[in-house]
């Protein structure tokens, strides 16, 4: 607790990786390479649309969440396909303002987008009201062109105070519910006080913590 307080202002100016040294590329228009070769069967498009969790902020591109997902899914025997729409320091609506684009430039519709957004709301300080209505947009886009969705929750640094964490980390499980997509609640949980798994500043994973968050989350996806 005392390290998201400490660190909620820093990363509020940096955009949850708005730059770093080693950040990974996130593209979006290239699909991530899996190491092991496609399962049989027919592929599934995937876009990973988020923040610095997806774009994989200090690792090489290669070590992105979206790209490891993308190998543990095929490992599963899920011919998958995971484009990295990750940019650091977005918020719900720089989201929102490039889902369209997102969407539309991809050769395939995705049969699936995975949405990891809102901690920079959060660590900004951004109006609670802005970041449920853009997600709302987002999943409701989402759920109107029937594409299968995976929401990856946040939630709020203590330091914001409970009545704000409150009101905050009820807004991934009311989307959700209201347009049937699946909840992560946590995200960051397999990483969350486990040094050893974070980069320096205790929040962004290294490339042992993505393995973990992957493993926490494959069997959310695969089905």
């Amino acid at each position: 607790m005392r390290k998201w307080a400490a660190l909620a202002g820093i990363l509020a100016l940096g955009g949850c990786g708005q730059g770093g040294q080693q950040e990974a590329k996130a593209p979006q228009q290239q699909a991530s390479a899996a190491p092991a070769p496609a399962p049989q069967g027919p592929q599934v498009h995937i876009v990973a649309l988020g923040d610095s969790l997806f774009a994989g902020y200090g690792l090489r591109a290669e070590e992105a969440y979206p790209v490891r997902l993308e190998a543990a899914l095929r490992t599963h025997g899920v011919n998958a396909s995971v484009v990295n729409a990750g940019v650091s320091g977005d918020t719900t609506e720089d989201g929102l303002a490039r889902l369209q684009f997102t969407l539309s430039s991809q050769a395939q519709a995705p049969d699936m987008v995975l949405i990891s957004l809102g901690g920079n709301d959060m660590l900004r300080g951004l109006p609670l009201d802005r970041t449920k209505a853009n997600l709302d947009a987002i999943l409701g886009e989402l759920a109107k062109r029937h594409i299968k969705t995976v929401v990856m929750g946040m939630l709020a640094a203590p330091n914001m105070g409970p009545d704000y964490a409150k009101q905050f980390n009820a807004i991934f499980p009311a989307l959700a519910k209201k347009h049937g997509a699946v909840l992560v609640p946590f995200f960051l949980k397999p990483i969350f006080g486990k040094p050893a798994l974070q980069l320096p500043d205790h929040i962004h994973p290294t490339a042992q913590g993505v393995e973990a968050m992957v493993g926490a989350t494959v069997d959310v996806v695969k089905p």
